[in-house]
């Protein structure tokens, strides 16, 4: 019995871990591509572009103040792990007559980390409209044009998210009011585009 536990230690369990973790490379190497060709926040402030960044975009809404919360928590469990990647960014839509709440808030949020990768883009409702459309999701807009969702955006202005997410199904977006959504899913979805986009660059290199 020793010598058939050793076998199974020394021969068959590296074997299993390496199938779990090639599988694991193969599930969770690429984040799926849900909508393509969404629309560029460029059109409505040209010095803000989804193009060759990776983009984590949210809809504060008229009522900045209420959604407070869901900035703070997006602002210590996301932004401070990622903002010092190069093309890591924030991008915010906010309807024209909120920008006075917005610096109150950009104030509040730089008490804790260096915000300089937090985009404010300020637009008419009905344009905030046609970029949240373009998401082409099963999330609706209140009225007062916010969401507690983000979502997360690629160099090629495409939306990413989960095709076969446990509670979801297909999730589009993250729930920035809840901690543990950004803890147990937004957070690995996020290294998953790094790491995708750090694998891709490691590549090229090595071609040259």
């Amino acid at each position: 019995m020793k010598k058939v536990f050793v076998l199974v230690v020394l021969f068959i369990l590296p074997v299993v871990a390496y199938l779990f973790f090639a599988s694991g490379v193969n599930n969770f190497g690429k984040l799926p591509i849900l909508t393509e060709n969404i629309k560029d926040v460029s059109s409505l402030n040209t010095e803000v572009t989804f193009a060759n960044k990776i983009s984590i975009l949210g809809f504060l809404g008229s009522n900045v103040e209420v959604k407070k919360g869901a900035a703070f928590n997006l602002n210590q469990k996301i932004y401070k792990q990622f903002f010092e990647f190069k093309d890591f960014q924030f991008v915010m839509m906010v309807p024209v007559g909120a920008e006075d709440k917005v610096e109150e808030l950009k104030k509040e949020l730089g008490g804790l980390v260096n915000i300089d990768k937090w985009n404010f883009v300020f637009a008419d409702t009905s344009k905030i409209q046609n970029v949240f459309n373009s998401l082409q999701t099963n999330i609706k807009l209140d009225s007062n044009y916010s969401t507690p969702y983000v979502f997360i955006v690629d160099k090629d202005i495409s939306l990413r998210g989960r095709t076969s997410d446990e509670d979801e199904g297909t999730k589009y977006g993250f729930n920035a009011n809840s901690v543990a959504e950004l803890n147990n899913k937004m957070e690995d979805d996020v290294k998953i585009i790094l790491a995708e986009y750090r694998m891709a660059l490691k590549k090229n290199a090595a071609n040259r």
